[in-house]
């Protein structure tokens, strides 16, 4: 009795021992993953806003927010604020242009102190090889020469559209649905900031308080 005692103990503390170390490989590979995932949308960050026009870490100095008119999901969504020496640069965020041809457009914005853009990226779509995809940086320079310097009033709300709807915005021949989609949810993502500015800015680092916008 004694020994099949002490082999179910010794079995139970293996049993136990294995539990433990799949609990900790799963977490060390858990926060791994989010590191490389950090690491990479931290590139992105730097590709549309310069590292020399800040100072702050951006990953520490991060707002959650929610926003679905604005911003396309009813997800909370990381704004990362830029600073140099305390002092307001930029504020850099997700939005999605639920819109496109083929789905969801995700789309990286940066938009400077003053409310106008730094620029754009393309995080994630499904739009049409060869048509829609030109609004990936790498396969065109529509974005760099389209949002940069724009902002609330410049154009004109009703010319944020694409030049077939009466804006002036380039469309691509054989996709106007994807950088329509695109124009709209960038402009959008401008009011929101236009109207939450000085939220956006002042809150505390780290909180993990949201905020929900502000604005009819």
């Amino acid at each position: 009795m004694k020994k099949i005692t002490t082999t179910t103990i010794i079995l139970s503390l293996f049993a136990l021992t294995g539990t433990g170390l799949v609990a900790l490989t799963h977490h060390l590979t858990k926060e791994r993953i989010e590191q490389q995932k950090l690491k990479s949308k931290l590139k992105i960050l730097n590709s549309i806003l310069p590292p020399s026009s800040y100072n702050n870490s951006l990953e520490k100095d991060v707002k959650k927010v929610r926003a679905e008119r604005f911003l396309g999901t009813s997800n909370e969504v990381d704004v990362y604020r830029a600073r140099f020496n305390g002092k307001p640069v930029a504020v850099v965020f997700e939005t999605i242009a639920l819109d496109g041809y083929n789905g969801k457009i995700s789309i990286l914005v940066a938009i400077k102190y003053n409310g106008s853009l730094a620029g754009i990226r393309i995080v994630a779509h499904q739009e049409t090889p060869g048509l829609g995809d030109v609004i990936e940086q790498r396969k065109s320079d529509w974005s760099r020469r389209s949002f940069p310097g724009k902002a609330i009033g410049q154009p004109e709300n009703d010319q944020w559209k694409v030049r077939k709807d009466g804006g002036v915005f380039d469309q691509f021949t054989g996709a106007t649905i994807t950088p329509r989609a695109v124009v709209k949810a960038v402009h959008l993502a401008l009011k929101y900031y236009t109207l939450n500015k000085a939220m956006l800015f002042t809150q505390k680092l780290n909180s993990h308080n949201s905020y929900r916008y502000r604005g009819k």
